[in-house]
């Protein structure tokens, strides 16, 4: 395995795969690696001949100072981990190399920025587009791949690499949620949870599996309530937003479509903010 740590560096590697007709896949990540992430690593793998792994923290996603401070980082055991991954290139950059200058950019998303996420965490969309860009410049895979488990980014990224990158000609890959034995999404931000608050937010997914099977039953309305009140039994847990959306659009739907429909949360299990979806 290759680490790098300058472009210059990574496109010295990048050029002898070109020269020599080979594809690359590309997953871009913030580091504090699980198997969410590995699974994204073994797509790559057995669809490209190599796969090229980054791992940068970006600031200008958070949109906060205390959520960006608190996010985990080891970067010698995600080392291990990728090694046992069978990564080809690790791309590790500093803050310098991403923004050598100020990125004021702001991307127009259509409206796909305004929900959800975007409701409640200002700019944090036009953020992970400024990095990700960045990185696709960088890179130029022909394959990146990320996971359905953060839903409305992946819609974000597919929107910027139409509208935006597609001179580079990517394809982007959406993987499936990957889940703890007892249904948590896994992320990173869980290894910020205590051992009594992580079996509260076991709750998120078992109470979305379960509204996702009668959801025939009820109206939307009641179907959102009860998703609520169900979460915030748990004194430990705090639903921030709950929302059915069309897969496309993002927008709320007044009707659930089985297979174009999913519903989006995001609760609060103490201080850590954990997002998760299901589909109908």
């Amino acid at each position: 395995m290759i680490i790098t740590r300058t472009k210059k560096e990574l496109h010295r590697y990048l050029k002898l795969i070109r020269d020599a007709e080979k594809s690359v896949g590309f997953v871009p990540t913030m580091g504090a690696l699980h198997e969410g992430h590995l699974s994204l690593i073994r797509c790559s793998n057995n669809e490209n001949n190599f796969t090229v792994v980054s791992i940068f923290v970006n600031p200008l996603q958070f949109n906060n100072p205390e959520d960006l401070e608190k996010y985990p980082r080891n970067e010698e055991r995600d080392l291990d981990i990728l090694l046992s991954a069978f990564c080809d290139i690790v791309f590790i950059p500093d803050i310098r190399e991403i923004y050598p200058e100020k990125d004021e950019r702001v991307f127009d998303f259509d409206g796909l920025d305004k929900v959800m996420e975007g409701k409640y965490r200002e700019g944090h969309f036009n953020g992970v587009a400024q990095v990700v860009s960045k990185l696709f410049e960088i890179v130029k895979p022909d394959k990146a791949y990320f996971g359905r488990k953060d839903f409305q980014q992946v819609a974000i990224i597919k929107f910027l690499n139409k509208n935006y990158l597609s001179h580079l000609n990517i394809d982007i890959v959406t993987c499936d949620t990957i889940r703890e034995a007892d249904g948590l999404a896994m992320s990173s931000r869980n290894e910020l949870l205590d051992s009594v608050q992580r079996k509260s937010a076991s709750l998120i997914s078992k109470t979305l599996k379960k509204y996702t099977k009668i959801y025939e039953s009820i109206s939307k309305r009641e179907l959102i309530d009860k998703i609520t009140r169900e979460i915030n039994k748990d004194k430990n847990l705090k639903v921030e937003y709950v929302d059915i959306v069309d897969d496309e659009t993002l927008r709320t739907v007044d009707k659930i479509k089985p297979g174009k429909t999913t519903v989006c949360v995001a609760v609060y299990c103490g201080k850590v903010r954990l997002i998760d979806n299901m589909p109908f």
